[in-house]
């Protein structure tokens, strides 16, 4: 494989020895400008423990490569489990032997160079990788599946206390990413499929095949060809391809609209959710978003204050959109909201209104091209 530097991995497993240095530079999440009330606990902070695993070890412990071992294929990648010596599950993903893409190739090593900057608890691990006989990432491996895999179980009902668990967790991922990770790091895909769930339901962000770094000094990134997944991509950037946090917020609004309501992204009827969303929270009738399997069994604080969230999210205009920082203070603050702090004047309002006029816009968007690499992993988990 053309793009495998054996030198440039052993930098990116050198970052252990300075990961410390890396935390006693992170941004100060109380500062000034973005203050939240609610400082996600140190104890999120993990130290990374990345290995170079031998092609023995990954194909002892997946059985060979046993068919049996296959959780899922992407569109370019296979991912089986596995299980080391010492007892602990893996799941590894390799390229599938029909993807000669080099620009898949390319997105696979990204998520190796993105996810060496990353540890956090909210943020899926990278046990490690292995460069013998093709190229492998290895990662912890989730028995509780994903959230879409468990929120869409016709057999399930995730109750109150434990969407309000997974939204917190991943807000609090997305801000280690924007703001407190020693790389700048934007997601670009955002959604249930790629967020793991650990034995105790804490939510771990996953997938990075898609992930942007930007420099302190950008604003945004402009990115061609746009990728993604249908009804998460926010106005900006399906429209114009512009990448920035606000990007990631967009898709979180729809991700707590997913956890509030049980609805999918899109139903059958190629119906957005948010598009769906919108007139109810303009109207402040958030019980209406309610999933039914819910009952009357919800904090109605807790939702008002997740629903609220969930409409400046989704807002049109990413100016409008708050930070993570922002959002966080929303969803935990145990002060009463001021709401006119996020009042539009009253001609954005209606440039907003104008916007979604337009009947689900992201339907003329193919994006086919997007495959969830936990999506893969959960599928044979639940």
């Amino acid at each position: 494989m053309r793009y495998i530097r054996t030198a440039s991995l052993k930098r990116l497993f050198s970052l252990k020895r300075r990961f410390d240095k890396e935390i006693s530079k992170e941004r100060d999440y109380n500062s000034e400008e973005n203050k939240p009330t609610a400082p996600p606990p140190t104890e999120n902070l993990r130290k990374p423990n990345w290995k170079c695993f031998s092609f023995e070890e990954i194909f002892a412990a997946t059985n060979g490569f046993s068919s049996d071992n296959i959780v899922g294929k992407g569109g370019f990648a296979e991912v089986y489990r596995g299980v080391l010596e010492d007892g602990q599950a893996i799941a590894v993903k390799t390229l599938s032997k029909s993807a000669n893409d080099e620009r898949k190739e390319k997105e696979f090593l990204t998520e190796i160079g993105t996810l060496g900057h990353v540890c956090h608890t909210n943020v899926t691990a990278l046990l490690g990788c292995c460069i013998d006989n093709g190229l492998y990432l290895i990662f912890q491996f989730s028995s509780k599946g994903s959230v879409a895999s468990l929120l869409h179980d016709e057999k399930m009902s995730v109750d109150w206390k434990t969407r309000h668990k997974i939204a917190v967790g991943i807000a609090r991922g997305l801000h280690y990413l924007h703001k407190s990770c020693p790389r700048r790091i934007i997601h670009r895909d955002i959604k249930a499929s790629n967020v793991l769930l650990t034995v105790d339901f804490e939510p771990q962000i996953s997938d990075f095949g898609l992930a942007k770094w930007l420099p302190s000094q950008w604003t945004h990134h402009s990115i061609a060809p746009i990728e993604g997944t249908f009804g998460h991509l926010a106005p900006e950037y399906f429209m114009h391809g512009v990448v920035d946090e606000k990007t990631d917020v967009f898709a979180f609004g729809v991700l707590l609209l997913e956890l509030i309501s049980g609805k999918k992204p899109v139903d059958g009827s190629h119906q957005s959710l948010h598009s769906w969303a919108k007139p109810i929270l303009n109207l402040g009738e958030f019980k209406e978003l309610i999933d039914p399997r819910l009952g009357n069994g919800y904090d109605a604080t807790q939702l008002s204050r997740l629903a609220f969230a969930a409409s400046l999210c989704i807002r049109a205009s990413p100016i409008w959109r708050p930070s993570m920082s922002e959002v966080l203070d929303v969803m935990l603050m145990e002060e009463e909201i001021d709401k006119e702090k996020w009042k539009m004047p009253k001609e954005e309002e209606e440039d907003q209104e104008e916007f979604w006029g337009f009947e689900d816009l992201e339907c003329e968007y193919d994006s086919s091209s997007s495959t969830s690499l936990h999506e893969i992993i959960s599928s044979g988990s639940t």
